[in-house]
């Protein structure tokens, strides 16, 4: 069995009651579970009727549940950023780093990685001492995302080491002509008390560069949640019978396939007693198993209702998935 389990999919189609029942029942059948809201709209604490926070707290046997709280999470993400800029780069004292980090708090992938070290960290904390860790995902657009920005960013990381290799070899190059270049010496940036900075000296090899070793850092960090997603996730997109939610499973699927990462499995929910829309499911998902959850007539209306849904074959899918 993987140890992360996330169920994706298009606002309203069910993921929070599929993801919460695969943790309940399987929760009972001895398997330990803690299962994760990263919807900024939580409802997972509405469907085990209790308050749920950024810490997790146990909700029955073997079974404990955590909503992630973004806006904690992109403060968090922002003053890592402001504590890494002014220990690692001598120009922060000629900007107003603040200003600089207020802006960044509204700037486009922000959130992005902020779930992305959510996940991290969860996955880091409590992967140890439970069998899988479940995610119910907001809607589309910011699940794929955070689903794509280790490869993305891989890219940008990728071209910034290759940049700097070439800076320091310029370097070596001023360095072979005058051995005395300033570029070598120790410096304080212009105008500072010397009293309060560290002097920076400019490096030569990459072993010694605090830019490159920075962007190394990045670099293993991403790769190590590209593998998370795409080797140690199991993938279930929820859809209902209708044309607009499995538009959008498709789109999942295209989007997710271009960065090497697959989904495993489709959850047909809300489904009536005849199994109407199956066939459709099936056609254009022919290499992914469909999986089907009756509607409930009158929703889910107490954590009881958990133990009713058929969900027995996304189950066993993921029991199996290696």
């Amino acid at each position: 069995m993987k140890k992360i389990a996330f169920f994706l999919g298009k606002g309203g189609v069910g993921k929070t009651t599929i993801s919460a029942t695969v943790a309940c029942q399987m929760s009972r059948s001895g398997t330990k579970i803690l299962i994760v809201s990263l919807d900024p709209a939580h409802n997972l604490g509405d469907v085990f009727q209790t308050k749920l926070t950024n810490e997790k707290r146990p909700l029955d046997t073997n079974l404990d549940g955590m909503e992630i709280d973004l806006s904690a999470w992109v403060a968090r993400y922002l003053d890592e950023s402001r504590k890494e800029i002014k220990a690692n780069y001598a120009y922060h004292s000629a900007i107003n780093v603040d200003s600089y980090i207020n802006i960044l708090k509204y700037s486009p992938g922000t959130e992005e990685y902020a779930v992305l070290w959510a996940i991290e960290h969860i996955y880091q904390e409590y992967a140890a001492a439970c069998d899988l860790i479940i995610f119910d995902t907001p809607p589309t657009a910011l699940t794929l995302r955070f689903l794509a920005m280790p490869s993305i960013t891989s890219l940008w990381v990728r071209e910034l080491s290759a940049m700097r290799e070439k800076i320091l070899k310029k370097r070596q190059t001023i360095l072979a002509i005058n051995p005395d270049a300033a570029i070598v010496k120790n410096f304080s940036p212009a105008g500072a008390d010397a009293s309060e900075e560290t002097p920076v000296q400019g490096a030569m090899d990459k072993k010694d560069d605090q830019i490159y070793i920075k962007l190394s850092g990045i670099g293993k960090r991403l790769a190590e949640l590209q593998r998370l997603f795409s080797r140690e996730s199991y993938l279930s997109v929820v859809v209902n019978p209708d044309t607009l939610s499995l538009a959008e499973a498709l789109r999942i699927r295209e989007e997710l396939g271009r960065l090497g990462v697959h989904i495993n499995s489709v959850c047909l929910n809300k489904a009536s007693p005849e199994g109407a829309g199956r066939e459709n499911v099936e056609k254009n998902f022919g290499d992914c198993p469909v999986f089907m959850s009756r509607l409930l007539a009158e929703g889910v209306r107490a954590v009881s209702d958990l133990g009713v849904i058929d969900v027995e074959g996304v189950k066993n899918d993921i029991k199996a998935a290696r």
